[in-house]
């Protein structure tokens, strides 16, 4: 399991430009699921690869796919999924049932934690990106997202 306190710190102090998604944001908004790998939402542009790049040189970054390929800084990502000694996190271009990472950003909630701000999609827009993903565990996540919702005392984002 990743170690997602410090992924996201790393994120945070090296500002690199992302939305939490995917299953550790289904659990800040209450929903109990297990999830094994951290999922962000990021713009892939140079400037922002570079930040991630140092925000993870020290962490044996591998291209999960490909591990025998260490993770350098080039144009043409959509997607990048990240093996490091922390764990696993895939950095998403365009998030399916949402868009693109400004889209994400404008549907997230921030969250002040001790390690920074952090900004999390929000619990509509992840029912959407669930739903678009269709697989079996994602659907059981929004029945669970859905419930909270429904239940019309919501809790607020945990960290």
């Amino acid at each position: 399991m990743p170690d997602l306190e410090k992924l996201l710190e790393r994120l945070i102090q090296h500002d690199v430009e992302f939305v939490l998604i995917g299953g550790y944001a289904a659990m800040m908004h209450g929903a109990p699921n297990a999830t094994f790998d951290v999922d962000v939402c990021s713009p892939m542009h140079v400037a922002n690869l570079e930040k991630i790049h140092a925000a993870f040189a020290d962490l044996e970054p591998v291209h999960r796919e490909r591990p025998d390929i260490p993770f350098k800084v080039s144009a043409g990502f959509r997607n990048c999924y990240l093996s490091t000694t922390l764990g696993k996190i895939d950095f998403i271009g365009n998030v399916s049932g949402v868009g693109d990472y400004s889209e994400a950003a404008a549907h997230s909630i921030e969250m002040d934690l001790p390690i920074g701000k952090l900004r999390v999609l929000d619990c509509e827009s992840l029912i959407r990106a669930k739903l678009a993903a269709g697989r079996e565990k994602d659907l059981l996540v929004v029945k669970q997202l859905r419930a909270i919702l429904e239940s019309g005392n919501p809790p607020e984002p945990q960290p």
